[in-house]
């Protein structure tokens, strides 16, 4: 456990795409002190070999418990998909990926059921959804939608380009499958939330979609319940945020994801 009055929570993602992650947890986990981590420097994760992932996710990870950290929050679906047992393995604390919530808030209520799986190409060839889908006997397709990042980190929402690019994505998908669900597999797809409802609507699917943001914010305050060492209710929530590489960018960018300035981010050097 950190020295500091309240829980510490850090949480890690090879980017941007982790605040998402974040900005879900503040109104389940009030008056922590969050420490985030974007190891911009090196991004993306889905280009490197399986031991490279491990190596920077590892190294990541150690720093945040170094700093402080209760309990860890790994936002970055490649890193949990290519390097969790090597996470779990090199600290201390009690750690949550995006892979697992997903699926499990999936599975509520459905069995032997089809769910389709929207990711980036690297996530989508490690097939982590798949295999977590087949333990809870879903059914799962699984898409890659590689131009989704670059727009939303363009900060085109709602803008006709992104839309025409979901409608193609879906399209596809929806001619191999009739999920009941849709997984949100990056953690930059929670900003295209809104979008991508319109446009299974108006493809005429009635799939419900699963916030990976949400699901995994859900299963994080789960594990901080657990930890006796609550969050204050009384405190204001404290941060702390560092990037690898792009202090200005992190902070422009960043502000998107989580819904509000990143006053003060530091810069950290990981290595090679």
């Amino acid at each position: 456990m950190s020295l500091s009055e309240n829980l510490t929570i850090g949480v890690f993602d090879s980017g941007f795409g982790g605040l998402t992650v974040l900005r879900a947890l503040l109104p389940l986990i009030p008056g922590a002190h969050y420490i985030y981590l974007g190891d911009t420097a090196r991004l993306p994760y889905g280009s490197k070999s399986q031991a490279t992932i491990a190596r920077y996710a590892v190294e990541s990870a150690q720093f945040l418990v170094a700093r402080g950290a209760d309990m860890l929050v790994i936002a970055c679906n490649t890193a949990t998909a290519l390097a969790l047992p090597e996470i779990i393995a090199s600290v201390p604390v009690p750690l949550v990926g995006v892979i697992e919530p997903v699926v499990q808030m999936a599975h509520y209520g459905r069995q032997n059921t089809q769910v389709l799986v929207l990711a980036t190409q690297a996530t989508v060839h490690s097939h982590a959804y798949l295999h977590a889908c087949e333990r809870r006997d879903l059914l799962a397709t699984e898409k890659a939608c590689p131009l989704l990042v670059p727009l939303v980190e363009e900060g085109w929402i709602d803008h006709p380009v992104t839309r025409d690019v979901l409608r193609i994505y879906l399209s596809e998908a929806l001619q191999l499958c009739s999920p009941s669900a849709v997984l949100l597999g990056c953690t930059h797809y929670p900003l295209l939330v809104s979008p991508i409802e319109q446009t299974l609507l108006e493809l005429n699917s009635n799939a419900v979609l699963i916030d990976s943001a949400r699901a995994t914010a859900e299963a994080a305050a789960a594990m901080a319940a657990s930890l006796q060492k609550p969050s204050s209710t009384h405190q204001p929530v404290t941060f702390e945020f560092y990037a690898t590489d792009s202090i200005e960018k992190f902070q422009n960018l960043g502000s998107r994801f989580l819904g509000q300035p990143l006053n003060e981010v530091k810069l950290l050097d990981l290595g090679g």
